[in-house]
Parts: structure tokens; C-alpha cells; sequence
């Protein structure tokens, strides 16, 4: 009878303590990513809007690159191909948060570009005619107008990009997905294991969600939504 007996990981300690640490992992990660691929994405999004001479087309080549290949085969590719390129080698989280890096920009590149070309001429226009300096201009008026307008396809893509990088696991890096896998290789007790796991993804992700409701009232009080 006692094999009948549901949630029996939770009893032990060193199970509990590994799940929480993954969880740990994986936001950081997520978190991490999803900044520097940001930052990333609003360069890249620049280059093409702006239609700058050599980065344009070095931008678009980049960003339908990563769009259309898996994550899995660019985390392989940063984690062991680059490495051998270059002669270099990085702890594997590292390796994983390069290749989440370049995953995110890829995607908000793209989301950020249509952004832009969302916004009216006659903002930047204005703020140029008031004497602002061009990337300023850029920077101040064109760029929040951007992201205020592709904010929830921000998210969205964000809490989809999250829920794909259990794939990190795959080298090594000990997120959730890593942590389940492995009690689940101990204990024998998938269904224990597996409803957990997808509880504490969804939990992280509607807290990511909470976040960025947070951010984007705290954020874009100035926008007048019609």
C-alpha cells in the first residue's frame, strides 16, 4: 500500500531544497536573459529601423538566423561549438545565459521593430525641430512610444521564452527542469514529479505576469490609451 501513496518527495529534505534551488536557477536565468536580450534587441531594432548602412542587413540576417533554428541547437552551438571555435571555456550557466541572451534579442528585435514603425514621423518630427539631437530624439520620444505600444506582446513572448528554457537542463545547468529530472531518475515517481514541475511553471509564470502588469503601470503612466 505504501506505493499507492502520493507525494512522497515532498518528505524528503534534499528533494524539496533541489526543486527550490531550480526554480532559483531558472528565474535568474530567465531574468538575466531576458535583460541583456533587451538591450540587445533595442540595437538591433535601431540598426534596422534606421535602415543604417552594413548593420541593417547584419541585423536581419541575425535575427531570421536565430528565429528559425531551435534554442536547443543554439544552446549546443554556445556551449560546446563556441568553445572549441575559440578556445575558451565558461562555467555552463554562463554558456546558457549567452544563448538565452541571444535567443530573447532575436525575438524582442523583431517585436520592437514593428514597435517603431508603429510610431507617427510626426513625434520624431517634432522632437528634431525642437532642436533635440537625433539619437536623443530616438531614445526619449520614438523608443518609449515603442515599447509602451509592443509592451504585451513583450510579456507574452517573455513568459513563452521562459517556459523554453527547461532546455538548459540539456547541458548540465541545474534549473527546474534539471531538478525534476533528476529526482525523478532517484524516485521513481513521475506523476509526483511532473505535477510539480508544471505547478511551479505556472506559478512563476502568472508572477512574471504580476511583474510586468506592475512595470508597465509604473512605466507608461504618460500613455493615453485611446
Amino acid at each position: 500500500m505504501a506505493d499507492l501513496r502520493f507525494f512522497e518527495i515532498y518528505r524528503n529534505l534534499d528533494y524539496i531544497l533541489l526543486i527550490l534551488n531550480g526554480a532559483g536557477v531558472s528565474a535568474l536565468l530567465t531574468i538575466g536573459g531576458g535583460v541583456a536580450g533587451f538591450v540587445l534587441a533595442g540595437a538591433l531594432a535601431a540598426a534596422r529601423h534606421h535602415q543604417i548602412r552594413v548593420l541593417s542587413p547584419l541585423a536581419t540576417g541575425y535575427v531570421e538566423f536565430i528565429r528559425n533554428t531551435p534554442l536547443i541547437v543554439q544552446m549546443f552551438f554556445v556551449a560546446f561549438g563556441l568553445p572549441m571555435l575559440l578556445n575558451y571555456q565558461w562555467p555552463f550557466w554562463a554558456h546558457a545565459l549567452l544563448a538565452l541572451t541571444l535567443n530573447f534579442s532575436a525575438y524582442f528585435a523583431e517585436i520592437l521593430r514593428a514597435g517603431l514603425a508603429s510610431v507617427a514621423k510626426g513625434q520624431s518630427e517634432a522632437a528634431l525641430a525642437l532642436g533635440l539631437p537625433k539619437w536623443l530624439c530616438f531614445l526619449k520620444v520614438t523608443f518609449p512610444q515603442a515599447v509602451a505600444a509592443m509592451f504585451p506582446s513583450l510579456n507574452s513572448q517573455f513568459i513563452f521564452l521562459f517556459l523554453t528554457t527547461g532546455v538548459v537542463s540539456e547541458i548540465g545547468v541545474t534549473d527546474l527542469t534539471w531538478a525534476g529530472l533528476f529526482i525523478d531518475s532517484r524516485s521513481f515517481r513521475s506523476f509526483e514529479v511532473f505535477i510539480t514541475l508544471t505547478a511551479i511553471y505556472v506559478l512563476m509564470s502568472l508572477s512574471f505576469k504580476g511583474i510586468f502588469s506592475v512595470l508597465h503601470d509604473r512605466l507608461f503612466k504618460w500613455r493615453v490609451v485611446r
